[in-house]
């Protein structure tokens, strides 16, 4: 069951649900909207050229209010608002369809586990043949949020459990059993 915005601020309310810094527009009749922060990433170059699965990846991060977004160009970013979802409750991330229409993608795989805490890390992509200017503090996207039918036997306590700021990839901790 997707949640309205009445059971959105009943559980922010309880405190069931936290989400911080949160301005009360940004509460949608389905959704919460959430801001981009300042903390940018993009992978270092490296001699190699090629990313594996199973080595670490550096990161450059870049602290700015104003980034802009090249076309053909990937970086991470992450949301201004820090989220504690309770145990039985999920996210999905989407995209706002007027970015969209600029050829701007975001992404977070689009999901968020029941369980999370932490900063939302987006991965942002411009299809666009022109730069977009990203701006800290815009609205960039939006959690929808879903009442799960029960309590998560093994709730999120991840990798990327309490993660601020634009967090690269961690693929290379996974254990991976050869087949």
């Amino acid at each position: 069951m997707i949640l309205s915005d009445k059971a959105i601020m009943s559980l922010l309310q309880k405190g069931t649900l936290s989400i911080s810094p949160l301005q009360e527009n940004q509460i949608q009749p389905a959704s919460v909207d959430i801001r981009l922060g300042n903390i940018f990433s993009i992978v270092e170059d490296s001699s190699a050229a090629i990313l594996t699965l199973s080595e670490e990846i550096i990161y450059k991060e870049i602290r700015a209010e104003k980034y802009l977004l090249m076309p053909g160009q990937f970086v991470l970013a992450t949301t201004m608002e820090y989220i504690k979802l309770p145990d039985n409750l999920t996210a999905f991330v989407e995209e706002r369809s007027s970015l969209g229409r600029m050829g701007l993608f975001i992404q977070n795989a689009g999901w968020v586990d029941p369980g999370f805490h932490g900063e939302i890390t987006l991965e942002l992509f411009n299809a666009n043949r022109c730069a977009i200017e990203q701006r800290t503090g815009r609205r960039i996207g939006q959690l929808v949020f879903a009442q799960m039918d029960q309590e998560a036997r093994h709730p999120y306590r991840g990798k990327y459990q309490e993660q601020r700021g634009a967090t690269g990839s961690k693929v290379y901790l996974d254990e991976e059993s050869d087949i």
